[in-house]
């Protein structure tokens, strides 16, 4: 039993480091990288703030708080996605699927084009779009219990509302006005920074240690409520503490960076592949889902030339495939 247990935590430390050195890497790339490209001198100069004027710029202000942004949001939808998939013990149970984000960005349009609001005004209506769209979820699955299909069911359903008063609004409205809503929806890292920036890692922080505290009863609640309960655990306050954490995850992230699809789908399945102990892979869907936000971010800067795209475009042409895939094999194991 104690090899055992040596050989995961062993597993567990060599997938962490292969997943720092990977994000190390993309880090390396998206400061080097760009229309005034650097050398590695230069980006170490402008790292340490002992550069040049333009150095320091590049480095410090336009294009670390842009990667530090991706690796928060990534870390909070891997997350997330792993906590929801878990707790509801379905791999279709995704906060994007679910309409939380979506919940998120339709407060977002209704700030900007109903109310006119902008800067951290919009953030905060985001955020409250996410939880309100958490607990008409929450209430409308509620039936002597939580029971993870019907939550997903509701949810999905509510994502389809949440998208159709979107798009009514965005074709009701002018159309500069419309512009840079719509690039909001599809999710971007590229104006997060300075006091939003440390916002977001506060929210991130805080959420994901109220996951840590409470991440004890996910392995149990796999066997069922009837067992879970025998075994001591109280199953719908670990799933409504653990929801909500999941959900404070996801609106922190999309309240600052729009709705990046896929990325809590994603995370959690590649993690618990990695992980490969049966267990919900908290810690390493965070960094896979860091990893994978980083890597759309620099592959949408630099992998077409003259061609820049919104972290939530790759993410979503990496991320549809995998879902057709999901759906096709959950169609023939339901066969």
């Amino acid at each position: 039993m104690r090899s055992r247990r040596h050989r995961g935590l062993l597993r567990l430390l060599l997938v962490l480091l292969a997943a720092l050195v990977l994000i190390g890497a993309l880090t390396v790339a998206g400061l080097m990288l760009g229309a005034a490209d650097l050398s590695a001198d230069a980006m170490v100069r402008g790292l340490l703030g002992i550069g040049s004027r333009s150095e320091n710029l590049i480095v410090q202000t336009l294009r670390l708080p842009r990667i530090e942004a991706a690796l928060l949001a990534g870390a909070a939808f891997g997350l997330a996605g792993a906590v929801f998939q878990s707790v509801l013990r379905n791999p279709l149970a995704s906060p994007d699927i679910l309409g939380i984000s979506s919940g998120a960005s339709l407060g977002a349009v209704i700030a900007v084009l109903g109310l006119g609001w902008s800067g951290i005004a919009v953030s905060l209506t985001a955020f409250a779009g996410a939880g309100l769209v958490a607990l008409l979820i929450w209430a409308l699955a509620w039936r002597q219990g939580l029971h993870g299909i019907r939550f997903v069911l509701v949810g999905v359903g509510l994502a389809y509302l949440c998208a159709s008063l979107i798009s009514w609004l965005l074709s009701q409205a002018d159309v500069r006005e419309a512009q840079p809503v719509l690039l909001w929806t599809v999710g971007s890292v590229a104006d997060v920074r300075g006091g939003l920036l440390d916002v977001l890692g506060w929210l991130v922080l805080g959420f994901s240690l109220l996951v840590a505290v409470n991440s004890r009863p996910l392995r149990v609640l796999a066997l069922g409520d009837e067992l879970a309960a025998g075994l001591g655990v109280r199953p719908d306050r670990a799933r409504m503490l653990l929801l909500l954490a999941g959900v404070g995850l996801v609106a922190s992230a999309t309240s600052l960076t729009g709705p990046i699809a896929f990325v809590a789908l994603l995370a959690a399945p590649i993690a618990r592949r990695l992980q490969n102990d049966g267990g919900p892979a908290l810690l390493i869907s965070m960094a896979v889902g860091a990893a994978l936000t980083l890597s759309a971010d620099v592959l949408g800067q630099h992998a077409v030339p003259g061609v820049v795209a919104p972290v939530g475009i790759v993410t979503g042409l990496i991320g549809a495939p995998y879902l057709l895939i999901l759906l096709a094999r959950q169609r023939k194991a339901s066969a």
